[in-house]
């Protein structure tokens, strides 16, 4: 009786800590349930790659599911759709136009040795790109459209001026091993770790630019970004340690889906953006509402079937399945899982599963009973004849969410997890909590009659 004590009691802390967990801690949705973006991605050929086949596609969509996973959203999905599409649901992303300029940029990294004698031409020409920047952010605030296409035009001319100015170097974005935002006095630079031959090919490059005066251009997509001058003191070795930065005075935001981009490598062909959505909260609200409605109708209706069926132990199994209910929804919470509308189904299943275990236990129980042992060894002999059914029914359903979350993307990922969730805690309450409440309850001599755990006994029956 001691250790049904001891068992009932660490049930009730259980059941505390899952509330508190409930109570202080959201529950993470997913986009079809919190609303966030939707882009569709149409991957383009280009004259070198006339023809998009299966694995360039696949290469297109991890680089891109690296960078979501450098966004930090949590239950993205990014899986392709017919020969040459990747779709990109990003939930809880608010800003459309921030989540496309990081998945579709090509991101293609470049740093070059400025021409001697340009500096002059250079000046003039970083003149004139900053009063057309100056020009662009200013249009876009106003309607005039046409005014708007002409400066951006203007821009791209003085982009292509400036890179003329530049030659190219073995140096690259294939020669990162990392890059990050970090912050200095009100601006954010970019730092960048290159492997061991970037950083050879770094030390060359400012090697041959210290001490003269022409710059280190640092392009992306074609645009430079940043042109320091390397001092005199570097003209011996070069900077060497394989480390730069990127001074573009950039804004937090800017300098993280920069690194992000970097991460992430180059898009080996170029893309585009065909459509960019957004989900409405309003979707996620209905989606929630119905899924609760059904939820709690489906668990009335077991409830009420156990009890009538079952009679007392029925009682007991619906005690058992409330808290398996509360323990899984505080095991979603704690582990950070993103629930979506098949993540829900796949909770309602194992609870399903939950009840078939209950079901197992009390029919052994009933046997047991019918076969003129006592009320005390029936309810023994029925959980420990039916474990090993529970325990097969279980093990098989894992391998099967095992199967789905790696084989499967997305929402398919999504509801293995929570089924799996579910299945491992209905373990714990069917075997040990409905074991301890039936245990507990057989203590009671007012409550020890064998006609409330099997209604068709016999008179005869030892209790």
């Amino acid at each position: 009786m001691q250790k049904q004590r001891s068992l009932l009691a660490l049930i009730f802390v259980l059941i505390i800590a899952a509330t508190t967990v409930i109570v202080t801690l959201p529950t993470r949705l997913g986009l079809d349930l919190q609303g966030g973006s939707q882009l569709t991605i149409q991957v383009k050929t280009t004259p070198t790659i006339p023809k998009i086949d299966q694995g360039m596609l696949e290469a297109v969509r991890r680089i891109v599911e690296n960078r979501v996973n450098g966004l930090g959203v949590s239950e993205a999905l990014v899986q392709t759709v017919g020969e040459d599409q990747i779709i990109v649901q990003l939930p809880g992303v608010n800003d459309p136009q921030q989540a496309e300029r990081v998945l579709g940029g090509t991101a293609k990294l470049e740093f070059r040795e400025q021409l001697p004698g340009t500096e002059a031409q250079l000046a003039i020409e970083r003149q004139l790109q900053q009063e057309l920047l100056a020009k662009q952010a200013a249009l876009k605030t106003t309607p005039n459209e046409a005014a708007f296409k002409e400066n951006q035009a203007a821009l791209k001319r003085s982009n292509e001026a400036i890179s003329k100015l530049y030659k190219s170097s073995e140096l690259g974005g294939s020669n990162l091993k990392d890059a990050q935002a970090q912050p200095t006095g009100n601006e954010w630079n970019v730092a960048l770790r290159f492997d061991t031959r970037g950083g050879e090919l770094f030390g060359e490059l400012t090697k041959n630019l210290a001490g003269t005066g022409r710059t280190l251009g640092i392009f992306l997509d074609e645009r430079m970004i940043s042109s320091p001058v390397v001092g005199v003191e570097f003209a011996q070795t070069g900077i060497t340690g394989g480390n730069a930065v990127i001074q573009g005075r950039f804004t937090a935001q800017e300098a993280n889906d920069l690194g992000v981009q970097l991460r992430g490598g180059a898009l080996p062909v170029p893309v585009e953006i065909i459509e960019n959505r957004t989900v409405g909260a309003s979707l996620g609200k209905d989606s929630i509402q119905s899924s609760i409605t059904a939820g709690i109708g489906g668990l009335v209706l077991v409830l009420i079937f156990m009890i009538a069926y079952y009679r007392l132990p029925g009682v007991i199994a619906d005690i058992a399945l409330l808290i398996y209910a509360l323990l899984t929804w505080a095991a979603f919470v704690l582990l950070g899982v993103t629930l979506t509308l098949p993540g829900i189904a796949g909770f309602v299943l194992s609870i399903g599963m939950a009840v078939d275990a209950n079901v197992l236990i009390f029919e052994r129980t009933r046997e047991e009973l019918r076969a003129g042992k006592t009320l005390y060894r029936s309810v023994e002999s029925g959980f420990y004849r039916a474990f090993s059914s529970i325990l097969d029914g279980n093990v098989t359903t894992l391998i099967a969410c095992a199967a789905l979350f790696y084989l499967g993307a997305g929402l398919v990922k999504g509801f293995a997890v929570t089924l799996a969730l579910g299945v491992a805690v209905s373990m714990f309450t069917a075997i040990t909590c409905s074991r301890t409440l039936m245990l507990v309850v057989l203590g009671f001599p007012e409550l020890r009659k064998p006609e409330w755990f099997c209604p068709n006994l016999s008179k005869t029956a030892n209790s």
